[in-house]
């Protein structure tokens, strides 16, 4: 049975040649392909506030039409490590330390854990997405077996928007790969 939504948002974002936001998958090397997608994450949120808020300084490259070229170059700038960035205090430590070595100090971020409840979960995605902000969301441990993301123990992704109904809040993620 489907529900009435009640209530949408979704962030303008942006695509990468014809693809919603950028693809982990295309990466010419296994290292951002396996393990770039906190990499990736920190990437996207600097093109998109690079794109909103005038935020240039974030990302090197036109804004308007991105190219998988300039994407990619972009991408490594925040490379990943060796085993990628399974903790939010590692991708805020490196987000953060990107943001200082571009001198900019208007993002700020706060880390919101796995340990909060439901209905705290569901008012800050709210609140973050009525604000315009994109959501670096690491998923640890799911659930689903099998699936789209049956490959994976853990994923960054961007969550970009939601849906609200009587009974739920539906998440618009931006996920990197084919899934």
């Amino acid at each position: 049975m489907k529900q009435t939504v009640l209530y949408k948002k979704e962030l303008e974002y942006f695509f990468v040649e014809e693809s919603y936001g950028g693809n982990q998958d295309l990466f010419p090397d296994v290292t951002m392909r396996d393990g770039g997608c906190g990499a990736i994450a920190a990437c996207e949120s600097c093109i998109y506030f690079a794109r909103t808020n005038d935020m240039r300084n974030l990302y090197p490259h036109p804004i308007q039409e991105i190219s998988w070229n300039e994407y990619h170059e972009f991408a490594y700038i925040l490379c990943p490590r060796p085993n990628g960035i399974d903790t939010l205090e590692l991708f805020m430590e490196g987000f953060g330390e990107y943001l200082k070595d571009m001198n900019d100090t208007r993002l700020q971020m706060e880390g919101f854990h796995g340990t909060h409840t439901y209905e705290e979960a569901v008012r800050a995605v709210k609140a973050q997405i009525d604000a315009a902000c994109p959501i670096p969301y690491l998923m640890l441990k799911h659930k689903n077996e099998k699936g789209p993301l049956e490959d994976y123990i853990w994923h960054w992704f961007i969550l970009a928007g939601y849906e609200e109904t009587g009974n739920d809040l539906l998440v618009k993620a931006v996920s990197y790969g084919e899934y």
